[in-house]
């Protein structure tokens, strides 16, 4: 059995306004659409209209399917929820700067805040759960523009020198950003001073933002860095988070492509549609961009200010028509381009989702055909599934890939 999956987008202000629809086929609903869900995590399951072949069991989405029988979609009657969560991500405008746990620092910082009782939903609220959020993203546009990483120390200390170049006067205010040209490895120290709130970080940011917009700064070495922060600041003025930026690596993903952020990795996504694929936890913390909550000191305590070039995820292929994205994580994601032809991708739990094309998943009892935008759950008791057409199919898996 193959159990259909919809959603509803996620109607996140900086999300695109034809992304997701084109990327399925249906007509844009006129409102932004930032993220479209696959899963069963509660803050959008997935909606199941039916099942292939049709069951005498019905489910509104797949957590209650999950609830209903754990050993037989998710191979385990211990398991609660599919480990993974994959999104179709449309991104207008800048996403927070964040950064995800890793799995001590996410049971430590869940752990801390129960006993302190701070409410599960509540604003302030940093830790949803235990759990550690490893994730990846695809380029499906033909570019995603991302920020991930600390710049490595040659690059800072260029920006530093620019920035001195182009200051009408050094200030007090300026004074820490400006020592990276001596010590360019001195990045937590700067970022901790930024985020600090103390006035003359603030008087730093107006100045960097106001240098940014200049055109003074275009034949620079880092005219880029500064159109970063100019752009940034459109966005979300004399936010901290848009000097920081310019200590990040800026990545032009192309189509294809695949960045990687581990636990502690300071990241944001720009503009661009992905396909993303993580562990199912809702560990955030943001470090500026953005009016959600900003957990300081949670977030510098958790941050890796290691210096060098992103994580850009190289992919393996079995085969010509086949593109693996396996990450140091407990998911994959494999892409399979389909010209009339047959693929086995073994057992689920799995997720399919037809990006172009008419295919069909094959199973034990039957067949769930398939087209542009599509998808379906596979359950751990589907044992050797085939998929088969002509198309473009993304497959999410837990564990290592099938394929």
């Amino acid at each position: 059995m193959f159990i259909e999956l919809t959603n509803t987008p996620r109607d996140y202000a900086w999300g695109a306004f034809d992304g997701i629809a084109a990327f399925t086929g249906r007509p844009a609903s006129g409102a932004p659409e930032a993220e479209l869900w696959f899963g069963t995590h509660p803050g959008s399951p997935s909606h199941t209209p039916r099942t292939f072949p049709s069951s005498a069991s019905a489910h509104a989405n797949l957590r209650d399917w999950v609830a209903a029988d754990p050993e037989g979609l998710l191979g385990s009657a211990e398991a609660a929820e599919l480990p993974i969560l994959l999104k179709v991500l449309a991104a207008r405008t800048p996403l927070s700067l964040q950064v995800h746990p890793s799995a001590e620092q996410a049971q430590q910082g869940y752990a801390d805040e129960v006993a302190r009782g701070v409410a599960a939903e509540a604003f302030s609220r940093s830790y949803k759960d235990p759990h550690p959020k490893p994730e990846i993203i695809v380029a499906v546009s033909e570019t995603f523009e991302a920020l991930c990483g600390f710049r490595p120390a040659d690059e800072v200390a260029v920006f530093a020198e620019d920035l001195a170049s182009v200051l009408a006067a050094s200030t007090t205010a300026t004074a820490p950003l400006l020592r990276l040209r001596d010590v360019p490895t001195a990045v937590e120290p700067v970022v901790d001073w930024l985020l600090s709130g103390r006035p003359d970080a603030a008087d730093c940011v107006a100045a960097v933002t106001a240098v940014a917009r200049d055109g003074a700064v275009a034949g620079l070495r880092s005219a880029t860095t500064f159109a970063t922060v100019a752009e940034l600041n459109a966005h979300y003025p004399d936010d901290p988070g848009v000097v920081i930026a310019a200590l990040l690596n800026r990545v032009t993903l192309r189509r294809g492509e695949c960045l990687y952020a581990p636990a502690g990795t300071l990241h944001a996504y720009l503009r661009g549609v992905g396909i993303e694929l993580m562990t199912a936890s809702d560990n955030v913390l943001r470090g500026g961009l953005t009016p959600k909550h900003v957990d300081n000191q949670e977030l510098l305590r958790v941050l890796s200010f290691e210096q060098g070039d992103p994580s850009l995820l190289a992919p393996r292929r079995p085969a010509a028509h086949l593109t693996v994205y396996a990450p140091p994580a407990p998911f994959a994601l494999t892409v399979c381009e389909l010209a009339d032809q047959e693929q086995r991708i073994g057992s689920g739990p799995a997720i399919v989702l037809v990006e172009s094309g008419s295919i069909a998943v094959n199973g034990r009892d039957g067949s769930a055909p398939l087209a542009k935008g599509c998808a379906v759950f596979v359950p751990a008791s589907e044992k050797d599934v085939q998929i088969s057409g002509t198309g473009r199919v993304w497959l999410a898996t837990t564990g290592s890939a099938p394929v």
